[in-house]
């Protein structure tokens, strides 16, 4: 903190924040009153740490050369994220790197759902809606993120699928009315897949954005946060996971020129992702096993509606 922000900043309090499956997240509190957030890339407390390991480069969701790089292109797009103090990767003192980020005092957009006042709630989601349409609109040739722009080796959709059964197979290994629909929900795939039309023009999605992933401060203004994951892609890849997080809110974040053959395919998709994520939180020590429990049945249920 001395390094960084000067000698009058002196630690007074340190509290880890809530969540974080692949990373940590701390608040520093200062003596003079100011606040930060330390970010913690430790591989060690990665709750997806197996995968992350055997990661295709182009598919990374983790690492501070990610977080700094889709910092600085969204804070130059004008795209709201806590802003980047410092990054320390030289791993002399600590096996991993971290980072110092601008706390953004606030609530998640998930805080807002049940808002008394439905004049708060439209003025936020409309913000965030314009801001979106302005991310997903910068376009460019090729998918992959900013690190490795050249991961373009087939299609976007047939890149996702190749890791969707991955993810299948690990469901079918611990949950039987997946495995005893295994060919069926493959073949459901397949033919999703094969309804899609070719594309060469790929927009800046965050990834994973749900409304846990976006901060509003004090004056309605949003910010994106986790943003390691984000990357050149089919925008109907993030909208077809926002049609279900963010449910009667997305008709502020709806585009109108969206392809329905795609938003089926990856929205069957997050469905087996999802499935098999809250099965790993939920085998590999999660917090909150309620949730990971809830999160693996009810998207496992999602998936076999497709059938």
């Amino acid at each position: 903190m001395r390094d960084v922000l000067g000698t009058g900043y002196s630690v007074a309090e340190v509290s880890r924040m809530h969540g974080g499956a692949q990373k940590v997240v701390y608040k520093i509190g200062c003596s003079n009153g100011f606040s930060c957030v330390l970010y913690v890339w430790d591989l060690s407390m990665n709750y997806f740490q197996e995968e992350t390991v055997h990661q295709d480069s182009g598919q990374r969701s983790f690492g501070s050369d990610l977080f700094e790089h889709n910092n600085k292109y969204l804070t130059q797009k004008g795209i709201r994220t806590p802003s980047l103090y410092d990054v320390n990767k030289a791993r002399n003192r600590y096996p991993f790197d971290y980072a110092l980020v601008e706390y953004v005092e606030g609530q998640k957009a998930e805080d807002y759902f049940h808002h008394s006042d439905s004049k708060v709630q439209h003025q936020l989601f409309q913000r965030l809606g314009e801001m979106l349409a302005t991310m997903h609109a910068d376009k460019r040739e090729t998918f992959g993120n900013l690190t490795e722009p050249n991961v373009s080796a087939g299609t976007a959709q047939q890149f996702q699928m190749e890791n969707a059964k991955t993810q299948l197979d690990y469901v079918s290994r611990h949950m039987e009315r997946i495995a005893s629909n295994h060919g069926k929900l493959l073949d459901t795939m397949n033919e999703l897949e094969s309804r899609i039309s070719p594309r060469t023009e790929y927009g800046f999605i965050h990834g994973e954005l749900g409304p846990d992933h976006v901060l509003v401060d004090n004056k309605l203004e949003p910010y994106l946060i986790d943003i390691e994951g984000a990357m050149f892609f089919d925008i109907e890849h993030e909208h077809s996971f926002m049609s279900f997080r963010f449910g009667e809110f997305y008709r502020y974040l709806k585009h109108g020129s969206l392809d329905e053959d795609r938003m089926r395919f990856y929205r069957f998709l997050h469905h087996i992702s999802l499935t098999s994520g809250g099965l790993k939180l939920l085998r590999r020590g999660f917090p909150d096993q309620r949730f990971a429990k809830e999160l693996a049945d009810y998207h496992c249920e999602c998936a076999l509606a497709f059938l």
